[in-house]
């Protein structure tokens, strides 16, 4: 009787010293200094005073299972059910809470919600014409034919002044008034200025006059100059053929600045303006862009096409632009005159029916708004309702959060009320 009552209180001692040492972290056999064990139980009275244990709300089943257990069990394939923490419920209507390692493993980024100038790039295709206000049609005012081509090629560079060709003069006309100018020059008649206006009435140039002049002969065979620096673009004048008054003879154009012709749609027409700047660009060499600028918008809309004409005036000072290429235009329009509350486009969540995005409240709580959204341009649209300036929305990983909200939303259907 006495020995079994001994070894008893054997047993106990052993408990009680195991109990203690697990809270203290000191066993007799290790060697104590001071007053360490004192030290020992007061850092674990304040570890029992400030930490105190999580608040177990119930137990949720692995893999997805809307079955809970109030109580700690396994389920048939011997996986734990997961405890539901006080501090992990829903932390508002709607809201969500995220554990610190799903939202870093999510890359889940956050933007201020500010307010700004909205930009928007209209894009449109455009092909390249010659700058209307530097073209030249070479003429006559009178009928003859060609007798000599001095630029015998269409492509050829031609200077102001340069001679194009030498054409024989038909016309009884003009040939009477070459001779009242020579008759002019001799003192009688009509003044010599009279004279010479009335050649120049039928596009005499004055260097033709001053051959008159110097050999006192009218002249059969006058030589057309070029009236500006250009291209020529048009030659239907070919050596021997006839031409009447006012047949094309030669086209030529100044291509150091050209104009783009751009088609814009015409839900962006509102968006452009006089002045705003546009790069052009080409499919044969696209990281080559040209800068222009919007010089006038056609007022006629295609009825086919839904579209009006932009013109983009742009400089071409090495003549890469070519008359009738196709061009890929950006404008840079305005979206606004005034600044708005505006978000990423990336924050908003679009399902078609509705449009959300979530707001960053700190601590891993995000809180799903519903929005009404305006104006894009940027890479930004407008928010005219759900969130305040200055507040954080995610731009990015909020695909995630969403899955999460919708997650949670679905298991509690199935527990409305946790299990008693």
């Amino acid at each position: 009787m006495r020995t079994w009552l001994y070894a008893a209180v054997a047993v106990a001692l052993s408990v009680i010293v195991g109990l203690v040492a697990a809270q203290t972290g000191v066993w007799p056999w290790q060697s104590v200094s001071g007053n360490s064990l004192g030290e020992k139980r007061s850092e674990v009275m304040r570890k029992n005073i400030t930490q105190e244990p999580r608040k177990v709300l119930y137990y949720r089943a692995p893999m997805g299972s809307p079955d809970t257990s109030p109580v700690p069990k396994k389920d048939a394939m011997g996986m734990d059910y997961a405890p539901v923490y006080a501090d992990d419920a829903a932390p508002g209507a709607g809201a969500i809470r995220i554990s610190a390692e799903k939202i870093q493993r999510a890359g889940v980024r956050t933007d201020v919600v500010k307010r700004m100038t909205l930009t928007k790039t209209v894009r449109a295709a455009g092909t390249v014409t010659p700058d209307e206000t530097k073209l030249a049609i070479i003429t006559t005012k009178f009928s003859g034919f060609v007798e000599q081509l001095f630029v015998a090629t269409t492509g050829a560079q031609v200077r102001s002044g340069q001679p194009l060709m030498k054409v024989w003069i038909e016309s009884p006309d003009v040939l009477a008034k070459e001779v009242d100018y020579v008759v002019a020059l001799s003192g009688v008649g009509a003044s010599v200025t009279q004279a010479a206006n009335n050649l120049r009435l039928f596009g005499i140039p004055d260097s033709a006059m001053a051959e008159m002049k110097r050999t006192r002969q009218a002249a059969r065979s006058i030589v057309i100059n070029a009236p500006i620096d250009g291209t020529v673009l048009e030659k239907p004048a070919v050596v021997g053929m006839h031409f009447a008054a006012g047949d094309i003879l030669f086209k030529s154009a100044d291509l150091s600045t050209v104009w783009v012709a751009a088609q814009v749609s015409e839900r962006d027409l509102p968006f452009v303006q006089q002045g705003q700047k546009a790069s052009i660009s080409f499919t044969d060499n696209p990281e080559m862009t040209f800068q222009g600028e919007v010089a006038f918008i056609y007022p006629e809309l295609d009825p086919a096409t839904r579209t009006a004409q932009v013109r983009i005036v742009a400089a071409n000072p090495d003549g890469r632009m070519r008359s009738g290429q196709y061009a890929d235009v950006r404008i840079n329009a305005v979206a606004g005159d005034i600044a708005v509350l505006a978000i990423p486009e990336s924050a908003v969540l679009d399902s078609g029916a509705r449009q959300i995005a979530f707001v960053a409240k700190g601590n891993g709580v995000f809180e799903p708004r519903a929005l009404v959204l305006g104006r894009r341009g940027g890479g930004y649209v407008e928010v005219r309702q759900g969130v305040s300036q200055g507040e954080h929305i995610v731009v990015s990983g909020n695909f995630l959060i969403d899955a999460e909200s919708n997650l949670q939303t679905a298991l509690g259907t199935f527990k409305a009320e946790p299990p008693r």
